[in-house]
C-alpha cells in the first residue's frame, strides 16, 4: 500500500520544497485540500484531492470537506490492531501516515482593527484541529506536523541515517506541540467570544469568566529566574510592545523592572524621568524638559540607581544620553532615541535600550498572579481616585503648591510597594519609603534616604497610598518638614490623625481610594 500524507495548511512557508521531499525522497503519494492543493499542482507535485479520495464533495462553503471516516479513519486506526485494520480493510479505509496541517489564522484575524464579528467566526477552524488531534493521538504510527519549523527535524528522522527510534522519539514531541497549539487555539476563541458576550450575567457584570481560559505562546527561554538556580521563560506578546536596539539579552528581573516603569511613567504627560529599582520607583520628576527632570530624579537618589531602570516619555536626546552614560544603568527606556543618543550610550555594550513601541503607556487591563493550586486575576489600578470628591480634612486648606506636589506624589506613591511614603515637593520626588511592615518605618526611610542625599524636606509634602492607622506616621511626616498630607483616610483614628495634624498646622487631604502594592 502506498504511504499517504494529507497536507491541508494555512501557512505554505515551505510546504512545497517538504512535499517535494516527501514525494521524490521518501515515497509518498500526496491528499490535499483547496489551496495547498492548487498550490502543489501547480508546483508539478502529484496531489489526490480529499474529495476525490473520500469520495464526498466539499459542501457547506468548504466547511466539510475531511471530516469524513475515511480521513479519521485512517488517522486513527492502530497499526498493532487486527480488529481495526480489517475494519479499515471492510470499509476502504487507506491508513494515513503523516498529517501536515496549520490552522486558519484566528488569532491573526480576531487582532485586526474592526474585525467582524462574522468574519472571526468563519475562521475558526474546525476540520484542522480535529485532524491534527486525531493524528496526534495515533502517534505511535502517524507523523504529525503544525509548524513550517518542523519541516526538516521530520526529513532527518525518516532519513536512513537517522538513529533507530528517532521517528518515533519525534512523533511523540510532534504530538506534544500539536495539543499546546490547540488547546492554545480554543483558548484565543474562548477569549475572544468571552470579550464580544453581552448576557448581563453577574459573571459578565464583573469582567471576570467562570471559567478563565489562560495560553501564551513561549517568546523566550530566559537563562534563570529571579536568581540563578531558578529557571524561567517569557510567555506571549512582550516583544510586540517592545523593540531592543542593543545591549544583552533581557533577564527575568529585567523584564519586571520594564514592566513596573512602563506603567508607571503611563501616568505622566509632562516631560517625566523615572528611575527604578527591583520595581520600585526610587526618583521621579517631571519639569520642562527631560535634562531638567533627570537632574531632580536623580538627586533623589544617588545610590540606588546603580543597576537600575531608567524610563523617559519623550524623545531621549544626546544631552539626556550623556548625563545617563555617568551612571551604570541596566535598561533605558523610551517612546524614541536620537541618534546622538544611540552613539553615545552603544559605547556600553551591556546596556539595554529598549525603544517603547507605540509609544509609553503599554496597558494589560487585568493582572494574573500564581498563588497555591491556581491564579488571582484583578483589573490593574489605572485610577487616581475620584478627585473631585477628594476631601480637605483639616482647618487648613492647602495651597495651590501643596495641591500640585500631594497630586504628584499620589501619582508615585501608587506605584511603590506597600506601606508606601513618598515625600515631594512641586514635581519631584524627595524621598521614598518602601515596602515595610510599619508604615512609620517607610516614613523614616524616606526621610533617612531624602537626607542621605542632602535633600531639605522643609514645606514638602507627603503621599502615603494607605491610610495612617496611627498619628505616629503623620507626626514624623510633620517633624521631618512636611505641610501637608495626602492619604485615603479611613481608620477608626482617624481624628487623632487629623488632631495631630492641625496641632502642627498641615494640611490633609483625604482621597477615600487605596492603592495597596502587593
Amino acid at each position: 500500500m502506498p504511504k499517504l500524507a494529507l497536507l491541508s495548511v494555512s501557512d505554505k512557508r515551505g510546504l512545497v520544497e517538504f512535499a517535494t521531499a516527501l514525494v521524490r525522497t521518501h515515497g509518498y503519494t500526496l491528499l490535499s485540500t483547496g489551496g495547498t492543493a492548487k498550490l502543489l499542482a501547480e508546483k508539478g507535485l502529484p496531489v489526490t484531492e480529499v474529495s476525490q479520495h473520500t469520495g464526498f464533495p466539499e459542501i457547506m462553503e468548504g466547511r466539510v470537506k475531511t471530516l469524513h471516516p475515511k480521513i479519521h479513519g485512517g488517522l486513527l486506526c492502530r497499526r498493532d490492531k487486527a480488529d481495526h485494520l480489517a475494519q479499515a480493510k471492510a470499509n476502504a479505509i487507506e491508513l494515513i501516515d503523516l498529517v501536515v496541517v496549520n490552522l486558519y489564522p484566528f488569532e491573526e484575524t480576531v487582532a485586526k482593527p474592526g474585525v467582524h464579528f462574522e468574519e472571526a467566526i468563519e475562521n475558526i477552524d474546525i476540520g484542522g484541529p480535529s485532524m491534527l488531534r486525531s493524528a496526534a493521538k495515533n502517534h505511535e504510527s502517524v507523523s504529525v506536523v503544525c509548524d513550517p519549523a518542523d519541516y526538516d527535524a521530520v526529513l532527518a528522522a525518516m532519513a536512513p541515517t537517522a538513529q533507530p527510534g528517532a521517528l518515533l522519539e519525534l512523533r511523540r514531541k510532534l504530538a506534544l506541540k500539536v495539543f499546546q497549539r490547540t488547546a492554545s487555539y480554543d483558548a484565543a476563541i474562548a477569549r475572544y467570544l468571552e470579550a464580544q458576550a453581552t448576557e448581563p450575567d453577574l459573571e459578565a457584570m464583573s469582567g471576570f469568566p467562570g471559567t478563565l481560559s489562560l495560553s501564551w505562546k513561549k517568546a523566550q527561554s530566559l537563562r534563570y529566574g529571579e536568581n540563578p538556580h531558578q529557571k524561567a521563560a517569557l510567555y506571549g506578546t512582550f516583544h510586540d510592545h517592545f523593540t531592543q536596539l542593543q545591549g544583552k539579552e533581557l533577564s527575568y528581573n529585567n523584564i519586571l523592572d520594564i514592566t513596573s516603569a512602563t506603567y508607571l511613567i503611563g501616568e505622566f504627560e509632562r516631560p517625566t524621568v523615572a528611575i527604578l529599582k527591583h520595581t520600585n520607583p526610587c526618583g521621579v520628576a517631571s519639569a520642562d524638559s527631560l535634562i531638567e527632570a533627570w537632574d531632580k530624579a536623580y538627586a533623589t537618589d544617588r545610590q540606588a540607581p546603580f543597576g537600575g531602570i531608567i524610563i523617559v516619555n519623550q524623545t531621549l536626546g544626546g544631552d539626556l544620553a550623556k548625563a545617563i552614560a555617568e551612571i551604570f544603568t541596566e535598561v533605558i527606556i523610551a517612546p524614541r532615541f536620537s541618534e546622538e543618543a544611540i552613539a553615545i550610550l552603544a559605547k556600553k555594550k551591556n546596556l539595554r535600550l529598549m525603544v517603547a513601541k507605540g509609544g509609553i503607556g503599554a496597558d494589560a487591563l487585568q493582572e494574573i498572579r500564581s498563588v497555591v493550586g491556581g491564579v488571582l486575576v484583578q483589573d490593574r489600578d489605572r485610577t487616581l481616585g475620584n478627585v473631585k470628591e477628594f476631601k480637605v480634612v483639616t482647618k487648613r486648606e492647602p495651597t495651590a503648591d501643596e495641591w500640585a506636589a500631594m497630586m504628584f506624589g499620589w501619582r508615585v506613591g501608587k506605584h511603590v510597594k506597600s506601606n508606601a511614603i513618598v515625600y515631594c515637593r512641586g514635581e519631584q520626588t524627595l524621598g521614598v519609603g518602601a515596602g515595610q511592615m510599619a508604615r512609620v518605618d517607610s516614613s523614616r526611610i524616606a526621610v533617612w534616604k531624602a537626607g542621605e542625599a542632602g535633600l531639605d524636606l522643609k514645606g514638602s509634602v507627603v503621599a502615603s497610598e494607605a491610610l495612617f492607622p496611627f498619628a505616629d506616621g503623620l507626626i514624623a511626616a510633620a517633624a521631618a518638614g512636611a505641610t501637608a498630607a495626602i492619604q485615603p483616610g479611613g481608620s477608626v483614628r482617624d481624628p487623632e490623625v487629623i488632631a495631630a495634624a492641625d496641632e502642627r498646622g498641615m494640611a490633609m487631604v483625604f482621597t477615600g481610594s487605596r492603592h495597596f502594592k502587593h
